[in-house]
């Protein structure tokens, strides 16, 4: 496998430089957001170039010094950057050993490349990297032909490596963007609408107070300060003094029934990739069925909820922008400053900083362009701009809301048959890229207040293999009729983009769901009628790990099981829950088992945490997470109006990781989140009898269902 990062970036410098005094450094276009693709990096590196983990550093991505990988997003990071720095740490040690044989006057096979050194294995000759390679780089390009196994990873490398990052985030030493401190610096807060969309109508300057700079451009109003307090405490009297035309205010309907009845663009999917043929009708249900059911299963907007609001530092001077930010794509926002701002992309520098990270498309990007504006209101200065905590709630792009709407059969010999599975929902795919009509800007929020704003942002429907909309609504068992649409829906009340997984949660949730339905109504084990239709040997094993763990069955318990390939190309994961429903329908969970297949393992305990995480997130999603608003704004503004998964809830989790040493590394990043939430409901409706198919799965909702 030959990471499709090397076809822009091809040369070995770009990845992998060396300073005088022997460290490594490692430049790579995936950035840092929690997930551990440093100290992966950093270990393949160290691997590879035979060097201790102190000699290691993995460099910030910044525009214009990393290589351009564009977002740092579906689970792609190791089969990506991770296999170009491999390929391209390989390249450096065989060209260093043979610039060492060339100087030293010796056969190359007599070398080898420990800690900066490469000496005799029988002498005690030896040429330094330093001396070497003078000025740290290699121009030569990365050998992708060359077959030699991927280096062994050092464990003992590995834990020094995680424990320096521990011990920083332990001590507090890590330093966040949020707590950047520079002289003269001014702290700032944006003043929001009601709703998004309301105008303003007028402000009274003299709000803001003394000592305090305002920043109006059309609708856009934020205020400025040496002290981050008194910027709070302005940005609130600006906000009172503020008026606004809240014109028709946000649509208040059911969205659930504007996802069915709204404009659509609707395009069948074959083999995971859209296609402009004509949605062809519903299969009949055969003669020979014995069971035939209809269901449509639902979940609502929900958000990122970043722990971490929001922010971004930015400094204007001499005609330069610079940017410092949390955002998963440095290069693709870099390229929608400069285009809202009128500049020169060449005179827009972005670096990516530590942040709150959140797999997916948070209000990160919409802080940078905050932050720009108010830079270039005010010259010359440095600008930390943060959003609060109900501004992160109120006015991040939200996942979107979805409808899956199934039919299926099962027939008399067991077989499924008349597979139909439709997927209604907005975009999920609107991150701040370039592109034709201002669309760069227009995904970013401000944008929408800015005097000569940019036409609104209308997604196209994407036709990219299992992505958006229709990721994962493919199943991978083996079905011999399957009809698969896509419906992006139009006229919907919220701003949306990628939140974890995409499309792929409410996909996987709903065939994992209807999966148990079809079993139940044909009599039949959930786990024997997906062993049925699979004939994967990777994939049978996972869930036969999965479904095993949990032991033995304990009255009053249900248990349940939820299974995908992510995109259908990347990890095989399954998870089998056990889990009781109290007195008060609240849901508890005990346990869970998750069996991955991620192929070679560069980081086997990252990879379980990104298991675990995913489950976490995705028990949220299943149990509590659901934005909610009026036609007067959001009302989800804070942990009470949205709440999400606490410690307490959170049950004993069995990671079992497949050990694929000869296989290519696939992305497990999003590759529970789907079977996790699959898994919950199923055993909701083991435990309780009840089959609850909008999310969440609340108590009240529970209660719903047993009334009828």
């Amino acid at each position: 496998m030959t990471s499709p990062s090397l076809a822009a970036h091809p040369r070995v410098d770009q990845w992998i430089t060396f300073e005088p005094d022997g460290t490594v450094v490692v430049h790579g276009g995936k950035v840092e957001i929690g997930q551990r693709i440093s100290t992966a990096l950093a270990a393949i590196a160290a691997a590879e170039l035979h060097a201790p983990a102190h000699r290691v550093r993995v460099a910030p991505v910044v525009t214009g010094a990393s290589p351009d990988e564009g977002m740092t997003s579906g689970s792609n990071s190791i089969e990506h950057c991770g296999e170009a720095v491999r390929l391209a740490a390989a390249t450096a040690r065989r060209t260093l050993i043979a610039l060492a044989a060339a100087r030293l006057g010796t056969d190359a096979a007599g070398l080898e490349l420990a800690d900066g050194l490469v000496r005799e294995r029988s002498g005690n000759r030896s040429a330094s990297v330093r001396e070497l390679v003078p000025d740290g780089r290699l121009a030569v390009d990365v050998d992708t032909a060359h077959e030699d196994a991927p280096a062994a990873l050092d464990g003992a490398a590995f834990a020094a490596l995680r424990a320096r990052r521990a011990e920083s985030l332990a001590t507090g030493a890590e330093r966040f963007l949020h707590d950047r401190r520079v002289d003269g610096m001014l702290h700032a807060r944006v003043v929001r609408p009601p709703h998004a969309n309301a105008r303003l109508l007028s402000v009274d300057a003299a709000a803001a107070g003394d000592g305090v700079h305002l920043v109006r451009e059309g609708g856009f109003l934020a205020v400025a300060a040496p002290d981050e307090h008194a910027a709070v405490r302005a940005a609130a009297r600006v906000a009172a003094a503020a008026r606004w035309d809240p014109g028709e205010g946000l649509d208040a309907g059911d969205v659930f029934q504007r996802l069915r009845d709204n404009p659509r663009e609707s395009l069948p999917v074959v083999d995971g990739t859209p296609t402009d043929d004509p949605v062809p009708p519903p299969l009949p249900a055969p003669d020979d069925a014995v069971a035939t059911l209809d269901a449509c299963y639902e979940r609502p907007y929900q958000m990122h909820g970043a722990l971490g609001p929001s922010a971004a530092l930015a400094r204007l001077a001499h005609g330069t922008l610079e940017v410092w930010t949390h955002s998963q794509g440095v290069y693709p926002l870099r390229a929608s400053l400069a285009e809202a701002l009128r500049l020169p992309v060449e005179r827009v520098r972005v670096e990516h900083a530590p942040g709150a990270g959140c797999y997916g498309h948070n209000g990160a990007d919409d802080a940078a362009l905050d932050a720009a504006l108010v830079a270039r209101a005010l010259p010359g200065r440095m600008v930390l701009l943060t959003f609060s905590r109900e501004d992160e709630h109120a006015w991040e792009p939200y996942g979107s809301a979805m409808a899956v709407r199934m039919r299926a059969s099962v027939d008399r010999a067991g077989r499924i048959r008349g597979w139909s599975h439709e997927s209604f929902s907005d975009t999920h795919l609107a991150r701040p890229r370039p592109g034709a009509g201002g669309a760069g800007p227009a995904r970013l929020l401000a944008s929408r207040w800015l005097p000569d704003p940019p036409p609104p942002f209308v997604p196209a429907p994407a036709r990219g293999t299992h992505t958006g909309i229709h990721r994962n609504a493919d199943p991978l068992y083996a079905l011999p009729e399957k009809r698969i649409v896509k419906h992006l829906v139009r006229g919907l009340p919220h701003r949306t983009s990628a939140l974890r997984t995409l499309g792929g949660f409410a996909n996987v949730f709903a065939i994992e769901c209807f999966m148990d339905e079809l079993a139940h109504a044909a009599g039949v084990d959930p786990l024997a009628l997906r062993l049925a239709h699979l004939s994967d040997p990777r994939a049978t094993a996972v869930l036969e790990r999965a479904a095993g763990g949990l032991g033995e069955r304990r009255d009053g318990r249900g248990r349940g099981l939820g299974f995908a390939r992510y995109k259908n190309r990347q990890a095989w994961v399954a998870v089998a829950v056990t889990l009781r429903v109290d007195d008060a329908a609240k849901v508890r969970l005990e346990r869970a088992v998750i069996a991955a297949d991620a192929g070679r393992v560069v980081d086997a305990d990252g990879l379980a945490a990104q298991l675990e995480g995913g489950f976490l997130q995705a028990a949220s999603w299943t149990l509590h997470e659901e934005v909610r608003h009026d036609a007067h704004g959001v009302l989800s503004r804070d942990w009470d109006g949205y709440p999400v998964l606490r410690f307490d809830e959170v049950p004993d989790i069995e990671v079992a990781i497949a050990e694929r040493p000869g296989e290519p590394p696939l992305g497990v990043g999003e590759a529970a989140c789907g079977p996790a939430g699959a898994a919950i409901a199923n055993a909701v409706f083991d435990a309780t009898g009840l089959r609850v198919r909008r999310l969440p799965l609340t108590p009240d909702a529970l209660r719903r269902a047993a009334l009828g």
